[in-house]
């Protein structure tokens, strides 16, 4: 006999490993939502926002469905800043201002303040105690006011 167990790879180019070696996975890439991810973020800094933030990309799918399946609500944009990514809509029936994530704005203009908006609202987690805007759709833009697309072009209304 060889001396070596016939269920063992015979390729040169596969390291064999003892059973006493440290087993080392390395991933390709961080993925958002794995625990490795949120490891390596910076805790938050009072005054900031939640982070991560539920975008459309990191919402549950649970989360989303609630959403869509909502009312409709109406109010008037606040502010947004684009080159930060997000704003405020100050609702039409009152109460406190609801944050709005750049990737929840449907359609071809950036809000303006004073732009008219409905949207339908999820929870922020991880309490859930507050609420942000989702599906918002521009109603009626504010007359008067400079208007940019999202490709850039400046559009008076």
């Amino acid at each position: 006999m060889s001396g070596t167990d016939p269920s063992l790879p015979t390729d040169p180019q596969l390291p064999l490993t003892s059973p006493r070696t440290p087993l080392q996975l390395s991933f390709p890439f961080l993925r958002e939502g794995s625990r490795v991810w949120e490891r390596e973020r910076k805790p938050p800094q009072p005054g900031e926002l939640p982070s991560p933030l539920p975008t459309k990309r990191t919402r549950t799918y649970s989360a989303t469905v609630r959403a869509r399946s909502g009312p409709v609500f109406k109010g008037v944009c606040k502010n947004f800043s684009r080159s930060q990514g997000h704003g405020f809509i100050r609702p039409s029936h009152g109460g406190d201002d609801i944050f709005v994530h750049i990737s929840d704005i449907d359609g071809e203009y950036v809000p303006m303040e004073g732009d008219e908006v409905t949207y339908k609202v999820c929870p922020i987690p991880p309490k859930n105690q507050k609420v942000q805007a989702v599906e918002v759709v521009i109603t009626h833009l504010n007359p008067g006011t400079k208007h940019e697309t999202w490709s850039g072009q400046i559009i008076s209304s």
